[in-house]
């Protein structure tokens, strides 16, 4: 090689090496000076290539005296997750739920929903109770995040209108107002109310007042007990002594269970109408035989009853699953919400943000049936059922509608 050519390799090497170098010195430069931002941006692209995953934060009991609750929902929502994800997931994005026990207590509530936020969790789904609800819906609203499917019928979480909260059952209002009509078309209008003392309790009282009212009556008695206690015997002293024909429960399945024992005991021979909160089958499991002829308010369709086909394909996934799930109404009502998440995510379109497009995805099912449950959704109608129907318990731990 000459030496005039290797003096032009030379000096083109040089030049490369010292575009290079001057590239280096203004990245270290600009990121001594923007530090804080390219780590951002650092962590904006590693977030984004976490994307594939839709991540939603459920806080609810999984211990405590309303654990069943907590359980059977979130058995029934993973039980559609896995069959959702062993396809490839949602529009390509598997689906990840994760749990925080909050033993049905709102402070408890309010701190595992802070932290999953800080997480980034894409939605809040399935939240078990009112109290807990309540407490954890500012802080949902305040993060802009989809609050989904909450295991209540307050009215007091749909109104005022939020855009980040979407409800697939129907109100307790709509719950209480069917009992009433019921018990008043059998002649009984001598109507007493046995509710917890907390915003859940009160909610269903309110239900029970409107729907009294509006027919020229009220309660004949009412008496409370406590969040997550079974101290049930003063109320069952004040509700026995009014000798009603029937008595509404508005709490769980612990402390309503307690009462209808302690109210038989105590010679009352009335009958007992719950709302769907309670817990149909873990209502039957702590009842047993003492269980029969009692009501129960239900605000999805029954998994007992073969007739619509959501009913058929909810038995038949629990059977192929072969795991912890049972079939329940609690646990299908799990499943529907599933189903409404990921309807969602398949209508999200080109929204920028997934949380932003899952809310548009809702918002865009319109009126639709999952195997016979009818829901219907749209900007301004974040509600997806008025649904209610009544079931009995049979004595045997079985539910019939």
């Amino acid at each position: 090689m000459s030496a005039k050519l290797q003096h032009i390799r030379h000096s083109a090497c040089m030049r490369v090496f010292s575009t290079f170098s001057r590239q280096q010195m203004i990245t270290r430069r600009q990121f001594t000076m923007m530090g804080p931002a390219a780590a951002l941006a650092g962590f904006n692209s590693a977030h984004a290539q976490a994307s594939n995953k839709i991540i939603l934060g459920q806080s609810a009991p999984f211990s405590g005296p309303a654990a069943q609750l907590g359980i059977q929902f979130h058995q029934g929502a993973k039980l559609w997750f896995d069959q959702v994800n062993a396809q490839g997931g949602a529009s390509g994005k598997t689906i990840e739920l994760r749990k925080m026990d909050d033993g049905y207590e709102p402070e408890r509530c309010a701190a595992n929903t802070r932290k999953m936020i800080e997480d980034e969790v894409t939605a809040l789904f399935g939240y078990i109770g009112t109290p807990t609800s309540l407490a954890a819906l500012p802080l949902a609203i305040k993060a802009q995040i989809p609050f989904i499917a909450p295991f209540t019928g307050a009215v007091a979480l749909r109104e005022p209108f939020s855009k980040h909260v979407f409800h697939l059952r129907a109100s307790y209002n709509d719950e209480t107002a069917l009992i009433v009509k019921q018990l008043t078309n059998l002649g009984l209008k001598k109507i007493a109310v046995f509710y917890q003392n907390d915003a859940y309790g009160k909610a269903g009282l309110d239900g029970v007042n409107l729907a009294l009212a509006g027919l020229g009556l009220k309660p004949v008695a009412q008496a409370t007990v406590e969040r997550n206690s079974v101290d049930v015997d003063a109320a069952v002293k004040v509700l026995v002594a009014a000798a009603p024909d029937a008595v509404v429960q508005v709490s769980a399945y612990k402390s309503c269970a307690a009462f209808i024992r302690a109210a038989r005991k105590a010679g009352y021979g009335g009958t007992f109408y719950n709302v769907s909160f309670v817990g149909t089958q873990a209502l039957a499991d702590e009842l047993g035989k003492d269980g029969a002829g009692v009501v129960v308010s239900q605000v999805v369709p029954s998994p007992y009853n073969p007739a619509r086909p959501i009913a058929r394909e909810f038995v038949e996934a629990v059977k192929k699953a072969g795991g912890e799930a049972q079939v329940n109404f609690s646990s299908m009502e799990g499943y529907l919400a599933a189903k409404l998440v990921t309807e969602g995510l398949k209508r999200a379109g080109g929204k920028a943000g997934v949380r932003e497009g899952l809310i548009h995805g809702i918002e865009a099912i319109g009126t639709q049936s999952f195997g016979g449950f009818a829901v219907q959704f749209g900007p301004t109608d974040h509600v997806a059922s008025n649904f209610v129907e009544l079931s009995m318990l049979t004595g045997d731990g079985k539910v019939r509608t």
